[in-house]
């Protein structure tokens, strides 16, 4: 997801060159990924099942999903790669109601068992992430084979089911920062995803407003307030977590760790929304944004890159010891 948002932010800037590298290095992780997903399914099967029935991390299978539909997207502005885009659309649309189901049950037991509250992740946005990853990759496939006409409402449709779903998670996620204690180290970062799931949305707003066909009255007068309104809400999570991350970094050392790559995803993914915004609306003033962004958003990668291949040749010398 984050490799791939980066990506994406890099070829509408100009780099063309860069973005190619990381749509192959992302690809390249995909596939890994899935194989050890798989592997981890035979092998480790019942560690693989309790965590699918974890509230806390039965969220994160969906980030398949979302990681499809980025790399899907990728495909499609990168190299008008339609039948790769279609085969990850085909993978992540079965998957999305399964992980999901399996991520509400969780839910579901956890409330029956009154251990929902104190298990409130920022992680759950991943939820909405994915279906509007979804809604962003069928609306390019439209645009890009000349269906618009057949796919615009079904992108529609997923678009607003991604917005019914932020609000009842967020007003959760709200009530756990405003009225419980919250440590510095509590504050992880898939909260950031606060921000990115509105990003994400505004970027399937903004296309959906830039390839509007003939729509009903009401649709076409709401939706460029709303598309305005979800990125001044996303403009909002980015300031207010900038400041908890001040706040963090105060009392806890900055040490890498694979949920670093959840900050990475949402600074590229408010580049890129932004940048959609600005063509939408249309705003030039807007672009000022994304051509600062996307430098944070390559450095913010870079160092969790750097991050992720220290830790393992750290790693991999603890492993040669021990043998």
């Amino acid at each position: 997801m984050a490799t791939g948002i980066v990506s994406i932010d890099a070829s509408q800037h100009g780099l063309p060159w860069l973005a190619r590298a990381l749509f192959a290095l992302n690809l390249l992780a995909f596939v890994c990924l899935i194989a050890l997903s798989v592997l981890r399914l035979i092998w480790f099967r019942d560690d693989f099942m309790t965590d699918l029935r974890s509230p806390v991390r039965s969220a994160g299978f969906l980030t398949f999903v979302a990681g499809a539909c980025v790399l899907g997207s990728q495909s499609l502005l990168l190299f008008d790669g339609h039948w790769l885009a279609w085969l990850l659309f085909a993978l992540a649309l079965p998957a999305w109601p399964l992980f999901g189901a399996f991520w509400l049950s969780a839910l579901a037991r956890a409330a029956r068992e009154g251990t929902l509250m104190r298990n409130i992740r920022g992680g759950w946005l991943i939820a909405v992430v994915a279906t509007q990853g979804l809604a962003v990759l069928l609306l390019l496939l439209a645009v890009r084979q000349g269906r618009l006409a057949s796919l615009w409402q079904p992108a529609f449709g997923l678009f607003v089911l991604g917005i019914v779903l932020y609000l009842p998670i967020i007003a959760l996620i709200l009530w756990r920062l405003l009225c419980l204690p919250l440590r510095p180290r509590e504050l992880t970062p898939p909260y950031w995803i606060t921000m990115g799931a509105l990003a994400i949305s505004t970027l399937a707003s903004s296309l959906l407003l830039r390839h509007l066909p003939p729509a009903p009255p009401r649709v076409a007068l709401l939706l460029p307030q709303l598309v305005q309104g979800l990125w001044f809400a996303a403009t909002g999570w980015l300031l207010v977590m900038i400041v908890l991350w001040a706040w963090r970094w105060w009392h806890v050392p900055i040490r890498y760790g694979i949920e670093a790559w959840d900050i990475v995803f949402p600074l590229g993914m408010y580049t890129v929304g932004t940048f959609e915004l600005a063509a939408a609306l249309p705003c030039p003033a807007l672009l000022a944004i994304p051509r600062v962004g996307v430098y944070v958003s390559l450095v913010v990668w870079a160092l969790a890159a750097i991050g992720a291949l220290r830790r393992g040749l750290r790693s991999a010398r603890l492993a040669r010891r021990r043998h």
